[in-house]
């Protein structure tokens, strides 16, 4: 960390062509966007790429003068679909760990509270750069520092090569975010924000990140809250299974193991063909099961994150979670493998679970089934699927957290018209343009064409309001006479339905509590 004096807060630029942050790295340029000051792709590492491809994120080199910060940086090596819609004048490379700011312009009267977001995209696909996560709206609302976090993904952040040799280094995604909290730690103050006030917020395979951190040793004190959207809590494998999808791996890239120390030096576009092969095949094979995704290590996870939970390990930090209604819906319209849609394949999935958790009886498996009388039908397949990979974890999650710390659980039902018609409803990511203000940032955006612009610019101000006051002060409280939301107790399991009109219900969830029960299950 540099021991240079440094002012609260980026300075004006002489020549007035943008705002100038001093981190420990060097000096930074951005550029304003209204009452909002913005920074796009500093390093917070150095390019893993060489023998750095498959290592923990080093400190990337400083530099002398000013650094052009107004572009994005390389997005993470990926292979490009639907699901996740990325910005095709993007450019992809291994130079990609870095981050973006937003903070609002002139110097605070006291540090600002800091959020730090995690993408999602099922720990293999997305970036920090897309349209829908520009923090701005956020910043500018709530008077907070905003930083989205670019890691790696798939093959190169996610998938566990390590019993291939000494060169390869499990969990690197986390390690990424780990980095970039110390880089928020170390360089907050150069934006106005507070380092000793960072909330950690994230969705999907993010919100999985988040809830891995919450029981890493590794990211003790480096976040004082915590919010976790959908989080696939459970989708934490072992070194077993690890192994056996590395030797699939090394299979695609034709590789025998003695030669695993190639992959150092092939070009990247193989290990991405061969990585998109992968990440489409595991999940086809085995439903429910993912390519890539943390794993249990010894290290940075010392065990599966639902166990930590169970027994009370986890940081003592406030923590927002929650799911949407109809969390499968989307991988439905979009016919993606991730997620089992139909009954034959929810049913292998159950198959499955049932396997690798010896101590389910097949009568649990019956009493699991029976809370889906429509589970020969898609509708059925699509609720079962959704609340094993999304609502149960979150739950299992809320009920022991909430027994030491702070807890608040919400469950988002808002739909507009055209996503009711189309059978979306509250899709799986469906929130994310009411959480940063950021509606119609896709191309051909169908989400208003039957109307409901105005009830869902309501609704986004409560929730924005909510993050942005836990954020400030812990309580998820909008202060504008919104529906009281009281923590979250496993004897009554108070939850926020966020709908046109908020509603506080007493366990909406109970019928899959009794069918699932309280332990947490899924692969391992």
């Amino acid at each position: 960390m540099s021991t240079r004096t440094r002012t609260i807060g980026p300075t004006e630029d002489m020549l007035g062509s943008g705002p100038i942050a001093h981190t420990t790295g060097g000096s930074v340029r951005g550029f304003r966007a209204g009452p909002v000051d913005v920074w796009r792709g500093i390093p917070y590492a150095g390019a893993p790429a060489g023998p750095r491809r498959f290592a923990r994120p080093q400190p990337p080199e400083p530099w002398s003068g000013v650094r052009d910060c107004t572009e994005f940086g390389e997005i993470a090596p990926q292979t490009m679909g639907d699901m996740v819609p990325v910005d095709s004048g993007l450019k992809m490379g291994e130079d990609c760990l870095w981050v973006n700011v937003w903070a609002p312009s002139g110097e605070p009267a006291r540090p600002r509270p800091v959020m730090v977001w995690l993408h999602g995209g099922a720990f293999c696909l997305g970036t920090a750069a897309q349209r829908i996560y520009d923090g701005r709206h956020l910043a500018e609302t709530g008077g907070v520092v905003i930083v989205g976090v670019n890691y790696r993904l798939g093959a190169l952040g996610f998938l566990d090569l390590s019993s291939l040799g000494a060169d390869f280094v499990p969990n690197l995604g986390l390690h990424d975010q780990i980095a970039a909290l110390e880089w928020v730690r170390d360089n907050a103050e150069a934006f106005g924000g507070d380092p000793g006030n960072v909330t950690i917020f994230g969705e999907s395979s993010g919100a999985g990140c988040v809830t891995a951190l919450l029981t890493s040793p590794r990211a003790a004190g480096l976040f004082h809250r915590a919010i976790a959207q959908s989080p696939p809590a459970t989708t934490v494998f072992g070194a077993d299974r690890a192994a056996g999808v590395a030797r699939r791996f090394l299979d695609l890239m034709e590789l025998p193991p003695e030669r695993a120390g190639e992959l150092l030096e092939c070009p990247i576009e193989r290990i991405v063909e061969a990585a998109g092969t992968l990440l489409d095949e595991v999940p086809v094979q085995s439903p429910g099961r993912l390519a890539a995704a943390p794993v249990v290590d010894g290290d940075l996870l010392p065990t599966y994150p639902t166990d930590r939970f169970a027994r009370g390990r986890s940081h003592r930090v406030p923590l927002i979670i929650g799911t949407n209604r109809d969390e499968a819906s989307l991988f439905r319209l979009f016919r993606s493998p991730i997620l089992p849609v139909t009954p034959d394949a929810v049913n292998t999935m159950l198959e499955a679970i049932a396997e690798e958790n010896p101590g389910m009886s097949h009568e649990r498996i019956a009493e699991i089934a029976s809370a889906y009388p429509d589970l020969a039908k898609t509708r059925g397949a699509l609720a079962m699927s959704g609340d094993a990979a999304f609502r149960m974890p979150a739950h299992w999650v809320a009920d022991a957290h909430s027994r030491h710390t702070r807890t608040w659980m919400y469950r988002f039902d808002q739909a507009t018209p055209m996503l009711k018609a189309a059978r979306v409803g509250a899709g799986h990511a469906t929130e994310l343009p009411y959480i940063f203000g950021n509606f119609g940032s896709f191309d051909h955006d169908p989400t208003f064409w039957l109307g409901g612009r105005k009830a869902a610019m309501e609704v986004s101000g409560r929730m924005m309001r909510r993050w942005l006051a836990f954020a400030e002060h812990g309580v998820p409280a909008a202060l504008d006479g919104s529906k009281h939301w009281p923590p979250y107790r496993e004897a009554g399991r108070a939850t926020l339905v966020v709908d046109s009109t908020d509603q506080v219900i007493e366990d909406p969830d109970h019928n899959l509590y009794t069918a699932w029960g309280d332990q947490a299950v899924g692969f391992s």
